[in-house]
């Protein structure tokens, strides 16, 4: 195929409002490729190649010819093909062999091509085709449940070959994708409760268990071999030595936990998050367990929560985390307050017969903090006056839509400490896509915690509704966009 239909595509999804559009438009491009094109493709128009990180900064790009050709030319497995070439250059030599490949394939490209690709690059194909969208488009393109791709996406955690297998096999072949130990799956995300109280009478016989503010650690062995990942399935094993032996020691053959990497002080108190964070890149972290997904051969995400705790206290019983089961919403609320007191920073409110399941944030898992706060993503920000001047302040933030795209919610210049202002006025410029007057735009890359008193109606903004004396608590460098919070979310607090 043509990489111009891909680029003509992800115009006609951007200018689409409607979800199901999106959907229609991405499933009718998806049922005309050829076998081998759809695992690039899909990473095309997902804003992420599938070689990863090619490693192109500002300046090489800059350097590169603009594209002029007049004529499509570049087919997918062009762009594919020179894109896995960038990633392959390193050591002596690589910047001229780097400057040679981009000047190769932007001189075969048209000028729409050009535009796409240097998006592509830098990370910033913004048309609403995030994974939530893609994956629905490649169950409508393949004739499949929804329900078995998001599955098979999970279990192999990997959206691409996920579409170019449901589009060569269909259900059945869906079907056979397991999990496979030493290999990551796409964690189960929550949703957020008002308090205990409602979040055990929504979901009845529940597991409430202290929320660790920590890094999310996904650990695999198998016989002596040990793999950690992280939220965002990136290998961390050699970075955790602690936690390898941690691993090793365990009473099993083979297994896959879930859980939280925290920093203890000396009283054995949890560290605040930052600190957690400095101490996870020096390895000095501690880990915690409150899921298990695999035990000696037997796949357990299937079962329901109650199942995957007994397989959890078997094989990493002291290393739990804490926990109860009941449906009392009186004992849920006790404890909530043994957490706090304890410096954690809530609970998390699980239905005892849920099954493990990610790709979007349902209602089985729920997360109660005395403080509301969301994820939200950095949309801008004005120049400071006064004493903040010459400092990127007041920060636009948005929740994500139905589409992917962001819908901004609110301002906020509380909680920004000089070190903060001085961190953010560097990375805002770095990541600036335009400005007018004293608001600087950026690309929708960076996520901030964001503490809340509530939420009210609002017709100033798009998605009707404003934040309440909003406060920033701290960036998330563990989350990405994708994982923010949603505006219906947002909207939810207003009950």
């Amino acid at each position: 195929m043509l990489f111009a239909e891909v680029v003509a595509t992800s115009e006609r999804v951007a200018g689409a409002a409607a979800r199901r559009a999106k959907i229609t438009e991405l499933a009718a491009l998806l049922t005309s490729l050829a076998p081998n094109e759809v695992e690039a493709t899909v990473g095309f128009l997902t804003g992420r190649a599938r070689q990863g990180r090619i490693g192109i900064g500002w300046a090489t790009l800059g350097a590169a010819p603009a594209g002029v050709a007049g004529e499509p030319q570049l087919t997918v497995g062009d762009v594919d093909a020179s894109l896995s070439r960038l990633c392959g250059l390193s050591g002596a030599g690589s910047r001229g062999a780097r400057a040679a490949e981009l000047a190769s394939l932007f001189g075969r490209a048209t000028a729409a091509e050009d535009d796409f690709l240097r998006r592509l690059l830098i990370g910033e194909i913004r048309q609403g085709a995030l994974d939530g969208v893609m994956t629905d488009a490649v169950a409508t393109a393949a004739a499949v449940p929804p329900g078995a791709v998001r599955r098979a996406v999970m279990l192999s955690g990997h959206l691409g070959r996920t579409a170019a297998l449901a589009l060569a096999r269909g259900e059945r072949g869906l079907a056979a994708v397991g999990l496979a130990v030493l290999r990551p799956l796409k964690p189960m995300l929550a949703s957020t409760a008002v308090n205990v109280e409602s979040a055990i009478a929504a979901g009845g016989l529940s597991s409430v268990e202290w929320k660790l503010d920590g890094a999310r650690v996904q650990a695999h062995r198998q016989g002596k071999e040990v793999r950690l990942f992280t939220r965002s399935l990136r290998d961390v094993t050699q970075q955790l030595p602690a936690v390898v032996d941690l691993m090793r020691s365990l009473p099993v053959t083979a297994v896959v936990l879930d859980g939280e990497l925290v920093g203890l002080r000396e009283d054995k108190a949890p560290e605040v998050f930052q600190d957690t964070m400095s101490r996870l890149s020096l390895g000095d972290v501690h880990a915690r367990f409150f899921d298990c997904l695999h035990l000696d051969g037997v796949d357990l995400v299937d079962l329901p929560l109650t199942d995957r705790m007994a397989a959890l206290e078997r094989a990493a019983g002291p290393w739990r985390v804490p926990a109860i089961l009941t449906d009392d919403p009186a004992a849920g609320a006790a404890f909530l307050a043994t957490a706090l007191a304890r410096g954690h920073e809530g609970v998390m409110v699980k239905t005892a017969t849920s099954r493990y399941e990610a790709g979007r944030r349902g209602k089985a898992w729920r997360k109660v903090k005395p403080v509301r706060t969301l994820d939200l993503v950095v949309l801008g920000a004005e120049w400071g006056h006064g004493r903040r001047r010459g400092w990127l302040s007041n920060l636009h933030l948005g929740a994500r839509d139905a589409t992917g795209e962001f819908v901004m919610v609110g301002k906020t210049f509380k909680g920004l400490t000089d070190e903060l202002l001085r961190w953010q006025t560097e990375v805002f410029q770095r990541l600036k896509r335009g400005e007018d007057g004293h608001v600087v735009f950026i690309r929708p890359e960076v996520v901030v915690e964001i503490a809340i008193d509530g939420v009210q109606r609002s017709t100033r903004y798009a998605g009707g509704v404003a934040l309440r004396f909003a406060r920033v608590r701290r960036y998330r460098d563990d989350k990405t966009p994708e994982e923010a919070d949603t505006i219906d979310a947002v909207r939810a607090m207003l009950a």
